[in-house]
């Protein structure tokens, strides 16, 4: 697993910078939040796709860099052990087109585990001069 030490990150990158995470149920958003503050970054899991409100994200969070996770319909169910059906899920992408729109970062999590999302992250913000 990836982890950086809190002395080898300049302090805008984790301390001032607000990273918001969205993304449909099963995407990896609260897991990512957590390996975030486990790295030493200020990081917030955002339900977006349980509001009607297109920009509840800016409203609530105001984060300073938007990282958008997206899972398939079948891998966030299987993940969350829930059934919904793909117009659930599609009721979740149109809740979240417009942070979708608007995300620094977009990352496909379906394939991928918590460690290959963790890093791929950390590569974006150092990417971003926020590492």
């Amino acid at each position: 697993m990836t982890t950086i030490s809190p002395a080898d990150k300049e302090p805008l990158g984790n301390l001032k910078s607000l990273i918001g995470i969205v993304g449909p149920c099963g995407a990896g958003k609260t897991t990512l939040a957590e390996g975030l503050h486990r790295n030493g970054y200020r990081a917030r899991a955002i339900v977006q796709e349980h509001s009607f409100v297109k920009d509840m994200w800016q409203r609530i969070t105001k984060p300073d860099v938007l990282i958008f996770l997206q899972a398939s319909c079948s891998v966030g169910a299987e993940r969350r052990r829930m059934k919904w059906t793909e117009s659930e899920w599609e009721e979740q992408q149109r809740r979240l087109a417009y942070a979708h729109e608007h995300a620094d970062f977009y990352l496909n999590t379906d394939s991928l585990g918590i460690i290959e999302v963790l890093d791929n992250v950390l590569e974006f913000l150092q990417n971003r001069g926020l590492l």
